[in-house]
């Protein structure tokens, strides 16, 4: 059997096989491999021509836990493949994967049994630190965390005694209901979601009752989840009967999307002549020509900047006081909602 064929047998290249074929101890390679270590020049480069030839690579999660820091962080979330939320996942696994540490994906799932197996896996690997997404998981969940020692940053929900990344979902949306009063509608609709994350929570409470302060009826309708096909269902109650809304509010862009198709394909209307929609993420499907979705921005790469400066400031100093960043949600106009009401739509 040759060299090759036996190391894909037996797995790893291991330091000890670098060291065979570079004729140097296996201490001199850990010292090749280790910044600033103290290791000859020539040796080095017998050690780096050696680890080359073989392919290896340092096992830097063995070498972690030898230093009591694994380099592991837990990104905990319910359905990492949904949404906006597949692209905040996407942008923390890059920017933790800059910094040198090792995203580990957990999803909490839907059930108790799986919950259970989710707060196994990251608290058995010790996880240097954890980021949260919205929505997931409980609050027990968060609590099991603090009492493991584990650094904790929220993103787009409230937890006392933790470090938060936080959506201005308020102002959004009350800048939405805003919009369409001063586009001179007056009958709007809210699209929601009835299993809502704090975060849709706060976007429908505000719009409705920034909306009816306004002088403005709302009607509202959630779908089951917060999604395309939860957009159809909010679209097929908003836009069944005799009185439709002049304009409605999304609470997320895969909602507007789904409601968006219901409006032209089923009930026939023409956007945005007979029916202004606005959603919230600016995912980039809202910008395809089937759509051109006015909405409200959340960056993915600015909030998973934020998040790993948090981790940072935490790790550093355990005992600072928890700490807010608020970032605005930028809106976004395209052709999905008009500044003046068609006459032929009131």
């Amino acid at each position: 059997m040759s060299r090759e064929s036996r190391q894909k047998a037996q797995g790893f290249v291991s330091a000890q096989q670098v060291a065979e074929l570079a004729g140097v101890s296996r201490s001199a390679v850990s010292r090749a491999f280790t910044p600033g270590a103290s290791i000859a020049p020539e040796t080095r480069d017998k050690v780096m021509e050696a680890a080359a030839a073989l392919g290896y690579q340092v096992n830097d999660l063995a070498r972690g836990l030898l230093a009591n820091r694994s380099r592991l962080v837990g990104l905990v979330t319910t359905k990492p493949e949904v949404g906006f939320r597949a692209h905040l996942v996407a942008a923390l696994s890059r920017a933790l994967i800059r910094r040198g540490n090792i995203p580990f994906l957990i999803n909490t799932g839907s059930s108790e049994q799986e919950l259970k197996a989710a707060q196994t896996a990251l608290f058995g690997y010790r996880a240097e630190a954890t980021i949260i997404l919205s929505g997931s998981p409980p609050a027990s969940f968060v609590e099991l965390a603090r009492q493991n020692g584990q650094p904790l940053v929220m993103l787009g929900r409230s937890e006392t005694g933790c470090d938060h990344i936080r959506i201005d979902n308020a102002g959004a949306a009350e800048s939405a209901a805003r919009y369409f009063s001063r586009a001179g509608f007056t009958r709007l609709g809210l699209a929601g979601s009835e299993s809502a994350t704090p975060s849709i929570i706060e976007r429908e409470r505000v719009f409705t009752e920034t909306a009816r302060s306004l002088g403005c009826s709302v009607m509202v309708a959630r779908g089951r989840d917060s999604d395309y096909a939860g957009g159809q269902r909010a679209a097929m109650s908003l836009l069944s009967g005799t009185e439709r809304p002049q304009a409605i509010f999304c609470v997320n862009d895969l909602i507007a999307l789904g409601l968006l198709d219901f409006a032209r394909s089923t009930a026939g209307l023409r956007i945005p002549a007979e029916l202004s929609v606005i959603g919230f993420d600016d995912i980039p499907e809202a910008s395809w020509d089937s759509y051109r979705l006015t909405t409200f921005r959340q960056d993915p790469e600015e909030m998973a900047r934020q998040a790993i400066l948090q981790m940072e400031r935490r790790l550093e100093n355990p005992q600072l006081p928890p700490s807010v960043v608020q970032l605005d949600a930028v809106f976004v106009t395209r052709d999905s909602a008009v500044c003046e009401p068609s006459h032929e739509y009131q």
